[in-house]
């Protein structure tokens, strides 16, 4: 079984594939259009075979682009992570273009020994010679420049707004309302108002930009979706099934504080805190759907999400770093690692009805609930 992070990993590669299959099926159609019924290139003399072409060409483009999506999922996204939109695209296509005309002469080079005999270096350099020198081929670099810089365009719209809300723009997956069962995590940072008056605005920012970044891993290990940001609050979901296996809700909260506290040494020379939170779970029925004209968003709207908000705004009350409901928690099947107590039955704002809720903790002695 592939892990949620593997499996969000290769969805994100996949697309890259997918472009450059098509542009290249796109470029070997121009060539014909252009070539007609010539059997060789006039530039070089190398041999035209469009039956061939057809399939090595846009073969070729779905190889090239699942590299890419390699280099840029693996690699390439990491480094640039903290650059600038622009910047970021500018550094990343030069880079990946470099590697596609090293790729391209190389694919030439071994054209022209199939097809010259016999195999001499002068044989070899006259038409290597003309393809570096050719107009014909300076605009086929073009092209393949503005693939890459397509595929990176998509790579950090993607990264911008989440690749599965894109992929659900995409195929029009909420184009018309749907409901669904969720669970929400409301998560907030404990004491943000104090920490922001002692930082500064502008630090504290910076400290909001680590803080959500080094967060962000848990969500991605524990197939979580980061739904928004509100302040210094995250809004976490999953569909119910999702949240439920393998205790996911749950274990992707404790994950977040370990992740914290890898970076202790971080945060206290560079913020002189460690940033602390805490969080409210509850699942329901939602109504989910794009909105919006001149910005477009997909949306949940139902009772869950006031709940969920409500029920970690009682965590100071109670001293808890998590609470759940009563409902989530009689449906999660917890490992003994784990110590859950009941907070007692609660009237949150805007309910008729009382919810009992739960406190999770981690029971670090490893005893038996």
């Amino acid at each position: 079984m592939l892990s949620p992070k593997t499996k969000r990993d290769v969805a994100r590669v996949i697309p890259f594939g997918v472009l450059w299959f098509v542009f290249a099926l796109i470029y070997t159609m121009l060539e014909k259009g252009i070539l007609g019924d010539l059997d060789h290139y006039p530039s070089t003399g190398v041999e035209y075979n469009f039956a061939r072409n057809i399939l090595t060409i846009p073969a070729t483009g779905l190889m090239m682009g699942m590299l890419t999506g390699i280099f840029e999922v693996g690699y390439f996204s990491k480094c640039f992570i903290k650059n600038s939109f622009t910047r970021k695209i500018v550094f990343k296509s030069l880079i990946y273009l470099i590697i596609v005309v090293i790729f391209l002469i190389t694919i030439m080079l071994i054209n022209a020994l199939d097809t010259h005999e016999p195999h001499s270096f002068q044989n070899l350099s006259s038409p290597a010679r003309a393809f570096l020198t050719d107009y014909a081929v300076i605009s086929t670099l073009l092209y393949i420049a503005s693939i890459v810089v397509i595929t990176q365009f998509y790579a950090e719209f993607s990264q911008s707004i989440g690749s599965g809300t894109l992929s659900n723009f995409f195929l029009g997956t909420y184009h018309h309302p749907v409901e669904e069962e969720r669970i929400f995590m409301f998560l907030d940072m404990k004491s943000s108002t104090t920490i922001a008056e002692n930082l500064g605005h502008v630090m504290y920012f910076e400290m909001l930009k680590e803080y959500f970044f080094d967060l962000s891993g848990a969500v991605i290990d524990y197939a979580g979706t980061i739904y928004q940001y509100a302040g210094d609050e995250m809004i976490v979901c999953w569909k119910l099934k999702d949240g439920l296996k393998k205790n996911n809700s749950i274990e992707c909260f404790f994950a977040m504080k370990r992740a914290l506290e890898k970076q202790q040494v971080k945060y206290n020379s560079k913020f002189g805190i460690l940033p602390a939170f805490k969080a409210g779970l509850h699942f329901g029925m939602v109504t989910t759907g794009e909105i919006g004209s001149l910005k477009k968003e997909i949306i949940f709207t139902g009772d869950v999400l006031n709940t969920s908000a409500r029920i970690q705004g009682l965590c100071n009350h109670f001293g808890a770093d998590l609470l759940v409901s009563g409902d989530l928690a009689r449906m999660l099947q917890l490992p003994a690692t784990y110590a859950i107590r009941s907070v007692g039955e609660n009237l949150l704002k805007g309910r008729s009805k009382t919810m009992e809720l739960f406190a999770i903790s981690f029971r670090e002695d490893g005893q038996t609930k």
